[in-house]
C-alpha cells in the first residue's frame, strides 16, 4: 500500500466529515491536529524522501481541501474509492480506526450533528460493502 497517499484519502475523508455542514470550525482543525499528532504519527514508521512522517499527510491534505474550497461529496468518495481499491489490504483495523477518527472529529465542535452522523453512517455501510467485496474475493481464490 502506498502509505502518503493512504494519509491523504485519510485528509479527504476527515475534511468531508468537518465540512459536511458548510463550516470547518477551528476546534474541527485542532481536532484534526490532535488525531494527527497524537494517533496516527506515532503509530507510523514511513517517511517521506525528506525525512516527514507520512502520517502528516492527513493534515497536509485537509488544509488543502479547506483551501481549494473542495467539495464534501468528492473528498468523501475519493477516500471510498481508494479504500475498494485497496480492499485486499485495507484491514478491519484500518477500517475501525477511519470510524473512530471521523466520530472524534465530528464530536469536536457542538457534538455530531446530523449532516455528520449521516456521513459517518455512509462511511460504515460502504466500509461493511467493501468487507462483503473481500470476502467474495477471497472465496473466489
Amino acid at each position: 500500500m502506498i502509505y502518503k497517499e493512504l494519509y491523504a484519502e485519510i485528509g479527504k475523508l476527515l475534511y468531508a466529515v468537518a465540512d459536511v455542514d458548510g463550516v470547518i470550525t477551528k476546534q474541527e482543525k485542532e481536532k484534526l491536529q490532535d488525531i494527527v499528532k497524537k494517533e496516527l504519527a506515532p503509530a507510523e514508521k514511513h517517511v517521506d524522501q525528506e525525512g516527514t512522517d507520512v502520517a502528516f499527510y492527513t493534515e497536509f491534505e485537509f488544509d488543502f481541501e479547506d483551501e481549494q474550497i473542495a467539495e464534501t461529496e468528492t473528498a468523501f468518495n475519493s477516500f471510498i474509492d481508494f479504500v475498494e481499491d485497496h480492499h485486499t489490504t485495507f484491514t478491519e483495523k484500518m477500517k475501525n480506526a477511519c470510524l473512530h477518527m471521523v466520530e472524534e472529529l465530528a464530536t469536536a465542535y457542538r457534538g455530531t450533528n446530523k449532516k455528520e452522523k449521516a456521513l459517518i453512517k455512509t462511511l460504515r455501510n460502504n466500509l461493511k460493502g467493501i468487507e462483503t467485496k473481500k470476502e467474495k474475493h477471497e472465496i473466489g481464490k
